[in-house]
């Protein structure tokens, strides 16, 4: 199992349209085939500078690259990440035996 999680701050105003407009837009990235699990997560702690997360799962590294390569997965990053995302981390994890 691997578990995709990116932390990450919009270029938009806080509560703006713009912002409201990305997400709606994330929520497409579930429905590509072999995503498990998936989550947008709102951050609370005053530790870092990022305000939200996204996290899935994939069953293993085909499913993963599957992901990757998928039409859906590449426009979203290509329109909506790229122009509106103003800085993020992006970890993906296995588990420790």
């Amino acid at each position: 199992m691997i578990r995709h999680t990116v932390a990450f701050r919009l270029r938009h105003p806080r509560g703006s349209a713009e912002e409201n407009s990305f997400l709606a837009a994330g929520k497409a990235l579930a429905d590509i085939p072999g995503v498990e699990r998936f989550e947008q997560l709102s951050q609370v702690s005053p530790k870092n500078a990022f305000h939200f997360g996204y996290s899935m799962e994939f069953a293993d590294q085909a499913a993963y690259q599957s992901y990757n390569d998928h039409p859906v997965h590449v426009a979203y990053v290509r329109d909506r990440w790229v122009p509106e995302v103003e800085d993020f981390l992006e970890i993906d994890y296995v588990l420790l035996d």
